[in-house]
């Protein structure tokens, strides 16, 4: 299958990252994978949700949006429509339960680190980018908590990764854009730490129904793309864990 940019049907496209993207923010990134660009940001604020108060344990929380013009078409700002959206409330719940799978939340203290992912160009795996994104700009904002003498170390406990695989055209392929998700006959998104515990897997069949055997296939593929990510994660922040 001949594929955009020529790419091999396990091959994921480039990944390239720039930390401390915004100046204000405790940790953020400018995500790039492929065309796919996402702001994420990490703010460190010294409160937590209702239902941690007096347990001394602390929170992530995520929220995700995209700018009007990320897609082909003009979306309309959820603001403007008074509610959010499903799809960003689910994701943004993903991108939450990725990033607190892999900390340890009772060494953050009473304090809640709000993730924020900004779609500014979308073509495909927005929710997988966003969650390598939201990692090193966690990362960088734990970083800052450390260096203040807030923390005694980084408590994170593994590394995350995240990518998206499906079936298009009778053929499995890993990391799909808008133009290979949009004619995906099965759509899967997987979040897995390094040491290949599955955080999340989101598969759907658009048609027929797919498989068992399809959706072993699909996980192992997505394994050797989240192991892609996870060395280019190292690579930046080194032995963390």
């Amino acid at each position: 299958m001949l594929r955009s940019n020529n790419r091999k049907f396990d091959e994921i496209r480039p990944i390239n990252i720039i930390r401390n993207y915004i100046k204000y923010a405790e940790g953020s990134t400018l995500m790039k994978m492929g065309d796919t660009k996402i702001i994420c940001t990490a703010s460190v604020e010294d409160k937590v949700p209702l239902f941690l108060r007096g347990t001394k344990q602390g929170w992530i929380s995520a929220e995700y949006a995209m700018i009007p013009r990320a897609n082909q078409i003009r979306n309309v700002r959820d603001s403007i429509k008074g509610k959010i959206s499903g799809r960003s409330s689910e994701i943004q719940r993903l991108i939450g339960r990725a990033l607190r799978s892999v900390v340890n939340l009772n060494e953050l203290g009473e304090r809640t680190i709000w993730i924020d992912c900004d779609v500014i160009q979308a073509d495909g795996g927005t929710r997988t980018a966003a969650i390598v994104g939201s990692f090193i700009a966690l990362y960088d904002a734990l970083n800052y908590l450390k260096a203040e003498g807030l923390l005694n170390n980084i408590p994170i406990k593994d590394y995350i990764g995240a990518i998206s695989a499906g079936i298009v055209d009778g053929e499995m392929i890993l990391d799909l854009n808008f133009e290979e998700d949009s004619h995906a006959q099965v759509d899967l998104n997987m979040a897995m730490t390094e040491k290949g515990e599955i955080v999340e897997i989101q598969g759907t069949a658009e048609g027929r129904p797919f498989s068992k055997r399809n959706l072993q296939e699909l996980i192992k593929l997505a394994q050797i793309g989240i192991k892609k990510v996870v060395e280019i994660e190292k690579e930046m922040l080194g032995d963390i864990c």
